[in-house]
């Protein structure tokens, strides 16, 4: 696994506060948001589900309303706690865990989810990222991503530069004023489509101002 200790560091902190960023007040922006959320809740139907980097389980609780089972992964203790005071809509267990180190067998899971991950995963290393997820997934199973473009970020994100493979730097700021520096890379349409189509197939890919998501299955 590559060195994430600031990026774990980051939300340990900001667990708190980070579901904040699903509320702020841009009609459009939001409006991406609900539209990714209908289409979760219709390919979680009856399923599955393991959410992964799962946070303070946002996309966990809207996958919950049709799936059969759900679990949530983070190896944050603390994201996890903001997780499990929410209502779910099925079974909802949640697991302490890196994603490197996954406690699941092969042919466990239906669908899985990983939002806001990509853009934090140093470019070197997608290869072992997708070896890792995919392991617990079924042979026909699915893995929806989520990940923001630029314009999610707002007007107060501030490069660091890039480090010496290519990824993208950039300053974060807590309410509390603590700082950290994080990979935080972003993706045209064909970035995305040249990063999966060498594991996955695409089902359906969506690339809009303020969110990107693709829906996979593995060849």
């Amino acid at each position: 696994m590559p060195n994430n200790k600031s990026i774990v560091d980051y939300y340990r902190a900001r667990a708190a506060e980070y579901e904040n960023i699903y509320y702020r007040k841009v009609p459009e922006r939001r409006k991406e948001i609900e539209d990714h959320c209908d289409y979760v809740r219709r390919i979680s139907e009856n399923k599955t589900v393991l959410d992964l980097a799962c946070g303070t389980g946002y996309w966990g609780k809207v996958a919950s309303k049709t799936a059969r089972e759900l679990v949530g992964v983070d190896i944050s203790i603390e994201m996890i706690k903001q997780a499990a005071q929410k209502s779910f809509g099925c079974r909802a267990d949640f697991v302490v865990s890196s994603l490197y180190d996954l406690p699941f067998g092969p042919q466990s899971f239906d669908l899985i989810i990983l939002g806001f991950w990509l853009s934090h995963e140093p470019r070197q290393n997608y290869e072992n990222l997708f070896k890792a997820v995919t392991h617990p997934l079924k042979t026909d199973g699915q893995i929806w991503m989520i990940d923001n473009n630029p314009p999610a970020e707002g007007p107060k994100s501030e490069s660091a530069g890039a480090d010496s493979n290519g990824n993208n730097l950039k300053h974060r700021r807590l309410e509390n004023g603590d700082e950290f520096v994080i990979i935080k890379n972003y993706f045209e349409t064909e970035d995305l489509k040249k990063i999966f189509s060498g594991r996955f197939r695409i089902i359906e890919f969506v690339h809009k101002k303020y969110y990107w998501s693709v829906l996979l299955e593995q060849k």
